[in-house]
Order: structure tokens, then C-alpha cells, then sequence
């Protein structure tokens, strides 16, 4: 997905700085909330996701938010609960969570970063990006299926939904 070459500016103390590299690199279009946060809008293959990213000085430690562009139908807000466990269940690098004030499923990660600048910190960034996108794409059927339902969904969707597929279509 993210595999560019890109021009690196090493940005001492803020990864935003080099966040907002990588993104242009990929022409996307991105807006800087403060010197600590950054959002940016991306059309996946499947859906559209909301990205904001936080640097928290004092901790080293930049907290990374994919937001899905649905919101899970109340009547399924239990099943989505479930998904989530079984989802959760199988990664390796951060997890997915529904927050009551609002029903859109997130994907969550954080990395410390501390002692990375430079090439070394772009090449994290692209990674954390990349593979963050691949979760989000690989569960957007379940998340799809929670929000598109009128009625509740059966064991057996949500199965289906949930599984791995090789290819496309």
C-alpha cells in the first residue's frame, strides 16, 4: 500500500512533522489540528476511514486512531461486541473498540518511539499505517454488516463475514 520512495526531513522531537512527510508523499490531503495531532481522511478499497494520530511528548508515545465511516445499529451494538472479541482475538498489533459515545468501530495503536528519528521513524510510520489499513480493510465486512442491518445479526452472518478470504472479487 504505502511502499514510496520518500523524502526524508529528520524532525528531531515531533513525529508529527514526519507523519505529515509520509502523508505527502502519498498526496494525501491531511490537516494539522495542533503541533501535537494530525487527522487525515483515506478511501480504503472497501470504505472510507478517519485517521488521527496524538504525540504525547512525555511519554514518548504516538497513539494511532483508524475510525471506520459507520456507525453500528443500536438493535446490533451487542453482536458488534462479540465481533470485536473475535477480531481482537486475532491480532497481533493493536485492537478494535466501539466507544459509547460513539458507535463507529476504531482501530487503536500506540508506539513508543523513543531514540527513532529519521529514516528509521518514516519507515515505522509507513508500517504502523500499512498494517493498521490491512486490519481495517480485512474486518470492514463484519463492521458493514453491523451497520447496514436492519435486523439483528445471525451467528451465521456474522461468520461468514468474519472470515478470511483469498482474493477478490
Amino acid at each position: 500500500m504505502l511502499q514510496q520512495t520518500i523524502e526524508i526531513t529528520d524532525h528531531e522531537h515531533n513525529p508529527i512533522d514526519s507523519i505529515e512527510d509520509v502523508l505527502n508523499a502519498h498526496d494525501w490531503t491531511f490537516e494539522r489540528l495542533s503541533e501535537d495531532e494530525l487527522s487525515v481522511e483515506v478511501n480504503g478499497r472497501q470504505g472510507r476511514y478517519f485517521l488521527y494520530l496524538v504525540w504525547q511528548d512525555a511519554r514518548a508515545t504516538l497513539q494511532f486512531y483508524c475510525r471506520y465511516d459507520l456507525e453500528i445499529a443500536p438493535h446490533n451494538l451487542k453482536s458488534a461486541h462479540e465481533a470485536l472479541a473475535r477480531i481482537n482475538q486475532g491480532l497481533w498489533m493493536g485492537h478494535f473498540e466501539i466507544a459509547a459515545s460513539a458507535p463507529s468501530p476504531t482501530f487503536r495503536h500506540a508506539s513508543l518511539l523513543r531514540g527513532l528519528s529519521g529514516g528509521p521513524l518514516h519507515a515505522m510510520i509507513e508500517d504502523m499505517i500499512d498494517v493498521s489499513m490491512a486490519q481495517c480493510e480485512r474486518s470492514y465486512p463484519a463492521f458493514h454488516l453491523l451497520a447496514s442491518s436492519a435486523n439483528d445479526v445471525d451467528v451465521q452472518h456474522m461468520a461468514l463475514a468474519l472470515m478470511e478470504t483469498a482474493g477478490e472479487s
